[in-house]
């Protein structure tokens, strides 16, 4: 099992990316996927989650109004759209997947991505 975070970068504040999670030898529809951070010295966060279906998402008051999360089941892929970037952003960010539906807590996910890093600077 795999799954393989990509799309970050060093963006401007105000900036936007597209952050993605491709699975191999895992069928993610069958799971819902989650996205989180961990900035230097800090515990990883809960940034959004979205459900095996799609049809719930689930946004940490931080992000809500700025990241949007979404999945095609088809291409076997999970994305989470970050706008309005701030500095305190910066992180890098993972995504995994967990069986039973959605949770904020890391310890609850099967499966982990190598994740990707985003820096918001000026």
């Amino acid at each position: 099992v795999q799954l393989q975070a990509s799309g970050g970068g060093l963006v401007q504040p105000g900036g936007s990316l597209r952050l993605s999670c491709a699975a191999s030898a895992l069928t993610l529809n069958d799971y819902a996927i989650g996205w989180f951070r961990q900035a230097p010295g800090k515990e990883r966060e809960g940034v959004s989650c979205i459900s095996s279906s799609g049809a719930s998402a689930v946004y940490a008051d931080s992000v809500k109004g700025r990241f949007t999360i979404s999945r095609d089941n088809a291409k076997n892929t999970a994305y989470l759209q970050v706008n309005s970037l701030k500095p305190e952003d910066t992180a890098v960010y993972y995504c995994a997947v967990r069986v039973y539906g959605c949770s904020s807590v890391p310890g609850h996910y099967a499966f982990w991505g190598q994740g990707t890093q985003v820096t918001v600077s000026s």
